[in-house]
């Protein structure tokens, strides 16, 4: 009987752990450590794989026998990168900007393992915001504390009222872990979800 290779969210996300959770594989969660610090100029779905590469490398070389799974997302409006907001006044000011707007999610993901080359996708999800009042934002803001998500917007709660539309392949991707793509890509590590 074949064992399963040890399986490693490179992590400490509770949305991408309650994500991967999905498959039902057992797996641990270990901080990559890594500096998620994009370059001036670096194209957002660029540095969404860079990041979740160096995430999952990061990780691996620590636990050589295991499949690790990186990932990282960068959401971009009007050219301007979306980052963690990190508090309350850049969460309404990213909140003000994207108000009408369509904002673009690229959220990659990166399988490092011993049996096969590293293997990536990034998944775009296009988003248009509806108009957003200052009452709605702060109202949103306030119950949300949405200051650890890219974009301040939490798809996967709340956050979801203040979106007119998603446009996109995979529906998971926007909470920050694409499952669709992960499904094909641990295949090709030889780990079956089902």
């Amino acid at each position: 009987m074949a064992t399963t290779p040890r399986l490693i969210l490179a992590s400490t996300s509770r949305y991408r752990r309650e994500l991967l959770s999905r498959f039902g594989l057992p797996f641990e969660a270990i901080a990559p450590g890594v500096d998620e610090a994009t370059a001036p100029h670096e194209l957002p779905e660029a540095a969404a794989a860079r990041l979740a590469k160096a995430k999952a490398l990061a990780v691996a070389t620590r636990n050589g026998d295991a499949i690790v799974i990186g990932s990282d997302q960068v959401a971009v409006c009007d050219g301007l990168r979306l980052d963690k907001p990190g508090n309350r006044p850049n969460a309404i000011r990213q909140l003000t900007a994207m108000s009408s707007r369509t904002v673009v999610f690229h959220t990659a993901v990166c399988v490092v393992g011993p049996s096969a080359p590293p293997a990536e996708a990034v998944v775009p999800t296009a988003v248009r915001f509806r108009h957003l009042t200052p009452e709605i934002i702060e109202r949103y803001v306030d119950r949300e504390q949405p200051f650890d998500c890219a974009g301040s917007a939490k798809a996967e709660s709340l956050g979801i009222a203040l979106i007119a539309r998603m446009d996109g392949p995979d529906p998971t991707a926007l909470i920050g872990l694409p499952l669709i793509a992960l499904t094909d890509l641990l295949a090709g590590h030889g780990l079956k979800v089902l």
